[in-house]
């Protein structure tokens, strides 16, 4: 079964010959080799390009071990796009390329601090592939041993990063074959990794995301950072999987951790162990933005699970409320729209008791679409008049005209209420984009 991943693929054919290395990141087993490797290449075929003109590297076969060395990797791609007309070079798992001296060097010459600098690296070689005129090249790498500020620094403002998520609620419809309402059902029980929803049953699902968690994402963490092992990791990774879309902080979670689980933790290690999961892009932190102030606060924020399944299925399918797990889809498909998302704070003046107390009012998201701002309000259900005024009062409270969305369950059409606040279903604001801009 092929799942048309179209918004990414968009992005690829937008960057060609654009003189940078393409990045391919992402959680690992989202699809970034499927991406690359199969719908990129097709439409290079469907589009004149011949098999010939795509050179084609997957280090982590055993085929091409000895491509593992970064200078043997480079010279095996120069004789291959030797020739007239665009080469396409695609290389996959890139970080399973290691680091070698160059033939002769006496390192003993050189003083220890200059000697880790002689070495040479995957990105010394694609570097050098850049300057060659006739070749772009785009590469996937493991988000735990590539990171985006590993990019920035070692591709020397020469690499593109195009950042892949798991499966859209569209794109999981695609696949779905199920009418609308219970392909949501299953979206939000097991998200869009490719691997779970190829599966055929519950239990294979199941079995295969806490797999990712056990084998995959935390074997690269300890890995990255020396850790000891798994155990606080799972426990922190439960402790947050069970408050997404609530504020919280280091603080906070160490709390939780030492009181309700027992670990001896404190807020550094917690504030670490946070950044590896962001790193590893299991979770996405949304800072909180002062809409009348226009500023940043530094603490609490929200943090969102990449993926809904793997998110049920670290908490044993349990805390399935609807409205939190609608909440974390609709960040994720605005992150994955290409939106920069943050969580609005409205403050304001109330009279309590003859006194005036500052209190503040919550925007889920603050939406940056382009130049323009989007609030969006997950509000799940609107039974009355006094819950309308709940939902938008951070609107109403805002003092602005930017665009405001109430995103409610179900599938009902936009509708517009005297105030210039659209109301829309769940359904129909993940699956047209165009909603959100108007």
């Amino acid at each position: 079964m092929t799942i048309k991943r179209d918004r990414y693929l968009q992005r690829l054919v937008e960057r060609r010959h654009n003189g940078f290395v393409k990045i391919i990141t992402g959680i690992r087993r989202c699809g970034k080799s499927f991406l690359l490797f199969r719908l990129f290449r097709d439409y290079l075929l469907n589009n004149g390009v011949k098999p010939s003109q795509i050179v084609e590297v997957a280090l982590d076969m055993r085929k091409f071990a000895s491509l593992r060395d970064p200078i043997a990797l480079g010279e095996y791609v120069e004789n291959k796009v030797k020739g007239r007309g665009w080469h396409y070079v695609f290389i996959d798992e890139i970080q399973e390329c290691g680091r070698v001296l160059p033939p002769g060097l006496d390192i003993s010459r050189f003083p220890p601090e200059e000697r880790d600098g002689l070495y040479v690296t995957f990105y010394d070689t694609l570097n050098e592939l850049l300057r060659l005129p006739n070749v772009d090249v785009y590469v996937t790498g493991s988000n735990s041993k590539m990171l985006s500020s590993d990019i920035a620094t070692n591709f020397r403002d020469r690499g593109d990063e195009v950042r892949l998520h798991p499966l859209s609620f569209g794109e999981f419809l695609s696949a779905a074959r199920c009418e609308k309402g219970e392909a949501w059902e299953r979206y939000l029980l097991w998200g869009g990794m490719p691997g779970a929803v190829g599966r055929r049953s519950d239990e294979a699902r199941k079995d295969y995301l806490r797999q990712l968690f056990d084998k995959v994402y935390f074997k690269d963490i300890i890995e990255r950072h020396n850790l000891k092992g798994q155990a606080v990791l799972g426990d922190l990774a439960d402790i947050l999987s069970s408050s997404v879309g609530s504020l919280t902080n280091a603080k906070k979670i160490s709390d939780t951790a030492s009181t309700v689980q027992g670990l001896k933790t404190n807020q550094p290690l917690v504030s670490r162990y946070l950044g590896y999961f962001e790193e590893s892009y299991l979770f996405s932190k949304a800072r909180r933005f002062d809409v009348k102030g226009r500023r940043y606060l530094s603490s609490p924020a929200k943090y969102y699970a990449e993926d809904l399944g793997l998110r049920n299925v670290r908490l044993n399918m349990r805390q399935g409320e609807e409205t939190h797990l609608m909440e974390n889809a609709i960040y994720n498909e605005l992150v994955a729209r290409g939106c920069s998302v943050d969580v609005g704070v409205v403050d304001y003046v109330a009279r309590e008791g003859g006194k005036q107390i500052h209190r503040q009012s919550e925007i889920d998201f603050v939406v940056n679409v382009g130049t323009k701002k989007v609030y969006v309000q997950s509000a799940f259900a609107i039974p009355d008049e006094s819950k309308r005024k709940q939902e938008t009062a951070a609107f109403m409270r805002s003092g602005d005209f930017f665009r405001k969305i109430v995103v409610v369950s179900g599938f009902r059409t936009p509708q517009q209420d005297e105030n210039g606040i659209v109301y829309v279903g769940v359904i129909p604001f993940m699956l047209d984009a165009s909603i959100l801009a108007g």
